[in-house]
């Protein structure tokens, strides 16, 4: 009976390992903190004029926020250490020394997900001209990254959003952290304020429609965009004062890019906001979806209020959920 039931245990290990790829590794989930980049190189290198390039392409100031805060927060980890749990870190940039000019990325070489950037060069002149040459594919790639792992992390403990998708026929995965602050839905007037509460306080989002003749691409977009949200905020943004309400600040000038978010053309503006007779502000990220399926825009703004401390990784969250967007056919 024994040698009976060892055979079967046999051909059951047979069978399981016969639908694994050959050379198949199983991987371990990747660990560490969003916006946390892991930086391979020894420790004379990070001393010197390469260490200072890697500084100034990953930790350069983030625009549009009032205070300088770098994109990344970066860890050195001297070539000679970097084994074991530490290679599961899930963005990774290395260094590597007397070898051709390149830069190779790569998925899951270590844990998963994960996102390992190699930079190569025989002489550190070399290195240094691929980091430059490379600098927005490089903060590109981990941004990414970071983004879908923070996304990971809200659909934990996903708010039901039925009644946006139902008004506004889009999805958008935000936690239950967040609470439906003013809702306006009906057919003439859609508009949704999404709020958290933080230790000092609150950051939001706000979802609304215009028609596509509403905004056109051409040389006044930012101004387009300023008076969009300005109207916004007046209309539905009071103050806390009789008359007070939130508009753009004039003195900051917006950063505007375009994107791609769910497949489709998107206006991407960043700024600072103010309250209009008041002492308030922060910095925002306004999205602007072209949904011609739909003949429509689809406004998805994120906003903080978060006095004296840090305002990086709330924005960073406001992109997350904002960048999980999926807009009904």
């Amino acid at each position: 009976m024994r040698y009976l039931f060892l055979a079967a245990f046999s051909l059951l290990l047979v069978m399981s390992c016969g639908d694994k790829k050959p050379n198949q590794r199983i991987l371990l989930d990747s660990s560490g903190k969003i916006n946390d980049i892991s930086v391979v190189i020894s420790n004379d290198m990070w001393d010197g004029s390469v260490g200072e390039t890697i500084r100034n392409v990953l930790a350069s100031p983030i625009y549009g926020l009032p205070q300088d805060e770098p994109v990344f927060n970066i860890n050195q980890i001297p070539t000679q250490v970097f084994s074991g749990f530490i290679t599961q870190n899930r963005t990774i940039l290395k260094i590597e020394m007397g070898k051709t000019p390149a830069i190779t990325f790569k998925n899951n070489v270590y844990s998963q997900p994960q996102k390992v950037i190699t930079v190569s060069g025989k002489t550190k002149q070399e290195v240094i001209k691929v980091l430059n040459d490379n600098t927005s594919k490089i903060i590109e790639s981990f941004k990414n990254t970071e983004i879908s792992a923070k996304q990971k992390q809200t659909r934990k403990s996903l708010y039901n959003a039925k009644e946006i998708k139902e008004h506004l026929g889009l999805n958008i995965e935000f936690p239950t952290a967040y609470r439906i602050g003013k809702t306006l839905a009906t057919k003439a007037d859609k508009f949704y304020w999404l709020k958290r509460d933080i230790p000092t306080g609150y950051v939001n989002i706000l979802l609304y429609e215009l028609p596509l003749k509403a905004i056109k691409k051409d040389s006044s977009i930012i101004d387009q965009i300023v008076k969009v949200r300005d109207s916004i905020g007046q209309k539905y943004i009071a103050g806390p004062l009789e008359g007070s309400y939130m508009i753009t600040e004039n003195a900051y000038t917006p950063f505007h890019t375009e994107i791609i978010l769910d497949n489709k053309p998107t206006l991407e503006t960043k700024g600072m906001w103010e309250v209009k007779n008041a002492v308030m502000a922060g910095p925002y990220i306004n999205y602007a979806i072209e949904d011609k399926i739909n003949n429509r825009w689809i406004i998805a703004e994120g906003f903080a209020y978060a006095p004296s401390v840090e305002k990086r990784n709330y924005i960073f969250e406001l992109e997350a959920i904002i960048k999980s967007i999926k807009i009904e056919k």
